[in-house]
């Protein structure tokens, strides 16, 4: 996706105020919220576009059908990611059902994967589990008119300049001939194709595997899509071989500061502080690591490696990247996660997450702002609040710790 995978950068817009100010350069504010400012918002576009490059037929033509849909912008401030458990998320994410039909997927397009396993030397699992979670390997892309997706977001302000760029990136691919404007569906946020690229990945990474003259990761043939995943994971450092990561167990004592992706070590030391793999064995070496606690003390942990960065880079939140991996695993055999997770806990609603940062900032403990979002600075400062409080510092935000701090 820019790449950022499209779910990677829309973990990314999590953070930012949303505001009514235009980035036209001179434009005065303009409606929010209508038909009619969406209308003036594209107006006032216009001249950027075609300052751009677009042409004023396309640029014509393509936003005159333009409709401002109220419920992309409410999809937009939900996502998945951020307003489920984690382990409610992976009951959908690696369910048996994503599991079998993975398994089905890389069987009928095993000699095409093998090909660009060889190609890009990302594994073929990996490839399709990002298929299978983007569109359940196919079989939904989105059925949203992509130029309207972004021209909504863009006017809605909250990443205007983003999803600007996004929309002059998404007239080059009409004005590319490569699919066109009726093909060219996808989600509420504006990514479209088998792996759901956004514009300017597209731009960037999408290839012609296929020989036929077209980067075309939108029609029934998921050889380009497929293709230009790989070729994405692979510019953001993809190893070849590598796992990106497994679960594990903590002996007693372990020390949960620990456990953070800002802490890493080579494996030998993380074996001799005695974490085993949770299916026996011996850890695998593939240079350092961090230990991952993504539901707290009381659910799986995970030791992880460098190719979970990679995938970060489709998708930042650690219930995707862990999503793609496990799901990568079942389909090419491996075993479901052993551990419990909490699961009489449930997620904290935006304005919950938004109340446990400011009271954080009021008791002392700096949780790098109050944006909703769940990151390491977050995680961090309820660490520190569970150290003071005697707990045991895993950093998860539950709804005991709010509570607490209330």
């Amino acid at each position: 996706m820019r790449m950022l995978g499209w779910w990677g950068l829309l973990a990314a817009l999590m953070t930012g105020p949303v505001t009514a100010e235009t980035s036209v350069s001179g434009a005065e504010m303009i409606e929010t919220g209508s038909q009619a400012g969406l209308q003036a918002w594209i107006e006032a576009f216009r001249d950027r576009a075609l300052t751009e490059g677009i042409s004023a037929a396309t640029f014509d033509a393509v936003m005159r059908e333009v409709t401002f849909d109220p419920k992309i912008i409410e999809k937009d401030r939900n996502q998945n990611e951020f307003t489920k458990t984690i382990w409610d998320y992976l009951d959908t994410a690696v369910s048996q059902d994503r599991v079998t039909l993975g398994i089905r997927a890389l069987e009928a397009n095993r000699p095409l994967l093998e090909r660009i396993e060889a190609e890009y030397g990302v594994e073929k699992e990996i490839v399709v589990a990002v298929w299978g979670l983007e569109s359940a390997y196919g079989t939904f892309r989105g059925d949203l008119p992509v130029i309207g997706s972004l021209a909504t977001l863009a006017y809605d302000g909250r990443r205007r300049a983003f999803f600007e760029g996004e929309l002059i990136a998404a007239l080059r691919i009409l004005e590319s001939g490569d699919v066109s404007a009726a093909e060219l569906s996808g989600s509420w946020a504006g990514a479209s194709g088998h792996t759901q690229f956004m514009p300017s990945s597209w731009a960037q990474f999408a290839v012609d595997f296929d020989g036929d003259g077209k980067r075309n990761i939108w029609g029934s043939d998921p050889a380009d899509a497929l293709a230009s995943t790989a070729a994405y994971l692979k510019h953001w450092g993809w190893t070849t071989g590598q796992r990106w990561g497994l679960e594990v167990t903590l002996p007693d004592g372990f020390d949960y500061d620990q456990t953070t992706e800002a802490v890493r070590k080579p494996v030998a030391e993380w074996r001799a502080l005695g974490v085993r793999p949770a299916l026996g064995g011996d850890l695998p070496d593939h240079g350092t690591a961090s230990v991952l606690l993504p539901g707290g003390a009381r659910g799986a942990a995970f030791l992880i490696f460098g190719n979970f960065q990679v995938i970060e880079k489709y998708n930042t939140a650690d219930a995707y990247v862990i999503g793609i991996g496990h799901l990568a695993d079942r389909i090419g055999g491996g075993a479901p996660l052993t551990a419990d997770w909490p699961r009489e806990y449930r997620a904290l609603t935006l304005a919950e997450r938004r109340e446990l940062q400011e009271r954080l900032g009021e008791a002392g403990f700096d949780p790098g702002g109050v944006d909703g979002r769940i990151g390491p600075k977050t995680i961090a400062a309820v660490k520190s609040f569970q150290t003071a409080q005697g707990l045991v510092p895993d950093g998860y935000p539950s709804l005991d710790i709010l509570t607490r701090l209330r």
